[in-house]
């Protein structure tokens, strides 16, 4: 009996192992995230919404998802693919203009290698955006909630990109075709597809060095407004606990059809990161959006959109796939944009706490 029950514990660790092994050498990978969060607006909203220049986590007061969402990934040599689902506030809020169960596509592309010798790649379908260092998963960001700079940037676009990184993986460089800024499906009544550029630097482990464009409109061609942006951004870990995110933003975009004229906005951000030990990570963000013509988010007030912003966040890592976060955030604007108690007011003070975990 004894040797009956050992050799059966050694055909499962067996077969555990080759299941094991061809899980790690399978093309096919299935993964996934959920988001849940709790923010409370001391400005009280009425209906429970943030401002609606908020698109993730922008609901007060009630424990909710930000974003769940199952991912399948294929990759081999030559060919690869992403199919990731999601729902969630952050998918109701930013996807709210496209129709049906887009809203519910996190990212849909296919991708083949055009070069044997060479790492050149053409994908086409529904990416995440390549504008920006932050992204709507939370666990991949530095803060609980995303900048002002992130959230009034693209977070994902549909189109085809032609992409190259060199044999050290110093250098990306990238060139796409797009459906709009921030569109997977276009507006109706433009012809014009937008335009796209990436190029990223790592000259060691420590630096990132990253400049996106992009080139368009978001109107249809009778009101066509041309829209012209980049974005910048630098990563520097300073030490093995100490990092530092700089970014910048600058638009232009025509006053009216076929002038040479321009609206201008940007916004620059600081984040600075330190890692207190393995569980505890502290960060500190400062922000400010001038946007004084409302080409991207609209106040109708004399000023326009000129927000300074600061929070502080407490993560603590549960395990290698748990995170806990708390933050306090306070964006005080030039003009009375918000609202306390059905009376206009410039500043906004909330505080929150998420739990993040992958699979």
């Amino acid at each position: 009996m004894k040797k009956l029950i050992i050799g059966l514990l050694l055909l499962l660790s067996t077969q555990l192992t080759k299941a094991q092994d061809e899980q790690k050498t399978s093309p096919l990978t299935v993964s996934g995230y959920l988001e849940t969060y709790y923010i409370y607006d001391f400005n009280k909203p009425v209906n429970n919404t943030r401002p609606g220049f908020i698109y993730s986590f922008n609901r007060n007061n009630e424990v909710n998802l930000n974003i769940g969402m199952i991912r399948a990934a294929y990759n081999t040599e030559k060919v690869r693919s992403n199919l990731a689902l999601m729902t969630g506030t952050y998918a109701n809020a930013n996807l709210a203009s496209e129709p049906g169960v887009l809203k519910n596509i996190y990212e849909a592309n296919a991708g083949v290698k055009i070069s044997s010798g060479k790492n050149i790649w053409i994908d086409a379908g529904i990416f995440s955006s390549h504008i920006g260092f932050e992204s709507a998963i939370g666990k991949d960001c530095w803060n609980l909630t995303r900048s002002l700079l992130a959230d009034n940037s693209p977070y994902y676009e549909a189109g085809a990109k032609i992409s190259y990184t060199t044999d050290n993986g110093k250098w990306f460089l990238s060139a796409l075709i797009l459906n709009g800024w921030q569109r997977i499906q276009r507006v109706d009544g433009n012809s014009l597809p937008s335009f796209g550029t990436q190029v990223t630097l790592k000259p060691n482990e420590n630096v990132t060095l990253n400049s996106s464009t992009f080139v368009g409109t978001d109107k249809p061609d009778s009101a066509r407004l041309m829209r012209y942006f980049h974005n910048f951004y630098g990563i520097f870990q300073v030490s093995s606990r100490f990092d530092v995110t700089l970014g910048f933003d600058y638009g232009l975009q025509q006053k009216t059809m076929h002038a040479s004229a321009m609206n201008t906005w940007y916004s620059p951000v600081l984040i600075l990161r330190f890692k207190a030990n393995d569980k505890v990570t502290l960060a500190a963000r400062g922000e400010y959006y001038d946007d004084k013509n409302g080409v991207i988010i609209a106040t109708g007030t004399t000023n326009g959109f000129k927000t300074t912003g600061m929070s502080f966040n407490l993560d603590y890592t549960v395990s290698t796939n748990v995170l806990w976060r708390t933050e306090i955030r306070m964006l005080n604007s030039q003009d009375k944009i918000f609202t306390r108690e059905n009376e206009a007011t410039s500043d906004n003070l909330f505080t929150g706490t998420s739990l993040a975990i992958s699979f």
